[in-house]
């Protein structure tokens, strides 16, 4: 079992409030999360985020094979960081931690998700072969939808 790390950091131009307001707000996901994921809210969402809070979302990672993506809201202090996990999903374990730091008038975001793939030895090759890029494409692609929305 190999635990994968994926340590991202942005600068943002806007305040706490409003990183905060945008990113602790599930149904923003789908803004930041590239169409050929297919992401889609199915639960019923809260205003607020909150401790132990439960989102389901129904993802396509391989055509044509959508799957249940189940996380729970463990960790929360707001304006500065939340934590999502996996319940259900497609890894073996999944820990994404959200932080919010005022950089003067702007806010930098920092991402660190660790992850272990399913399947051992075969979900390394897999992990080898395509899921380690289209991790790195989903942060790429959350990054420049970052800069179109909020710059």
């Amino acid at each position: 079992m190999k635990l994968h790390r994926i340590n991202r950091r942005q600068l943002i131009p806007i305040s706490m409030t409003e990183a905060w307001e945008f990113f602790s707000n599930p149904v923003n996901l789908s803004k930041i999360t590239p169409p050929w994921l297919n992401l889609k809210v199915i639960s019923d969402i809260p205003k607020s985020m909150h401790l132990g809070m439960i989102i389901s979302y129904r993802i396509t990672p391989v055509a044509f094979m959508p799957t249940i993506w189940i996380s729970e809201i463990t960790h929360v202090k707001i304006p500065t960081y939340f934590v999502d996990e996996q319940r259900l999903g497609p890894f073996r374990f999944w820990h994404h931690q959200h932080f919010f730091k005022e950089v003067g008038r702007d806010v930098e975001m920092q991402d660190i998700v660790n992850y272990v793939m399913p399947l051992g030895p075969i979900g390394e090759m897999v992990h080898e072969i395509s899921v380690s890029k289209k991790i790195k494409d989903i942060f790429d692609f959350r990054k420049k939808a970052l800069e179109r929305i909020l710059f």
